[in-house]
């Protein structure tokens, strides 16, 4: 099978625009990600000479693409019962469960969530790569909730802005060690790679890059708190590294919580809200989702014993 050719001619309007905007004006359903890609791989030419993406076009301009051929998938689609929120031509909302791996990695070639989505889609993204289809976002294994995943690349730019932006809602509920003398409180820590264990994330004075978690307590449970936890940033493991820098861990972290936690599998912390601009009506939905069983029952054991 050969690679698709495109032919372009650059009008005398388009003078001074740059190659990537371009084209992505005149490929309406390539992102300007992949164009970008595909300049970045070679697959674009300019007047016979290889271009930069921030290359400004002139008039006569002739451009030539060679479209590559798909990636063949080395991620085996598997039939894993996965609980969709949402669907519609553009996203997907899944509310994932306590204990999956998001994607495929060393150590989890399978049984992730992409491997279940694969098997429920025959489209998904390809922006983040072939191991990473759809991803727009990411929680953690022991975290379940709520995520977006976008089933093409227009879709996941746009998704992807609106984190940029901070316009995406996201809520956590979560269960955490100590009691508050403030019911709410914001904080503002940048974090970044520990420079003592690179496998964990902290708050650090330079180098890292600004986080901002807004908190509330829901309810005292002893000697632990029930709290909502809002993302206006989204940096790795944020909440579970915010709220162990205000003395607070999270119940059950292994990575960043007290040793003498109580026994529950992975961090007690639940993705309950998520709520984005769509793609392409441009409404803003929101959806929610309760924790899980054993995660009530976790509150529920507290409250008892409170």
């Amino acid at each position: 099978m050969s690679e698709e050719t495109i032919e372009f001619i650059v009008e005398d309007s388009a003078k001074g625009e740059r190659l990537d905007k371009w084209l992505s004006a005149q490929l309406a359903d390539v992102s300007r990600s992949q164009i970008q890609g595909w300049i970045e791989g070679e697959h674009v030419v300019v007047n016979d000479v290889f271009p930069k993406a921030k290359q400004k076009v002139m008039p006569n301009d002739a451009i030539v693409i060679r479209v590559p051929e798909p990636v063949v998938l080395d991620v085996v689609p598997e039939d894993i019962p996965i609980e969709i929120t949402y669907e519609d031509e553009d996203v997907l909302v899944v509310n994932k469960p306590s204990g999956m791996v998001i994607h495929p990695a060393p150590g989890h070639p399978n049984g992730t969530l992409v491997n279940a989505l694969m098997f429920h889609c025959t489209n998904l993204s390809g922006i983040n790569g072939v191991l990473r289809p759809g991803i727009v976002h990411r929680l953690d294994k022991d975290t379940s909730g709520l995520l977006m995943v976008a089933k093409n690349d227009k879709a996941h730019e746009l998704l992807v802005r609106q984190l940029q932006d901070r316009s995406v809602q996201r809520q956590y509920q979560a269960i955490v060690h100590g009691t508050f003398s403030h019911d709410t409180g914001t904080i503002n820590a940048s974090i970044g790679r520990d420079e003592k264990d690179r496998q964990k994330m902290a708050i650090v004075s330079s180098g890292g890059k600004q986080a901002i978690t807004h908190f509330e307590v829901i309810e005292a449970l002893g000697e632990y708190s029930l709290v909502t936890c809002k993302l206006e940033t989204g940096r790795t493991h944020q909440i579970r590294v915010h709220m162990n820098y205000i003395g607070h861990p999270v119940a059950g972290d292994p990575k960043y919580g007290k040793k003498n936690t109580m026994d529950c599998d992975g961090q007690a912390l639940h993705a309950g809200v998520l709520g984005f601009t769509h793609p392409t009506s441009k409404e803003f939905i929101s959806f929610s989702a309760p924790p899980p069983a054993v995660f009530v029952q976790l509150v529920e054991k507290l409250r008892s014993m409170s």
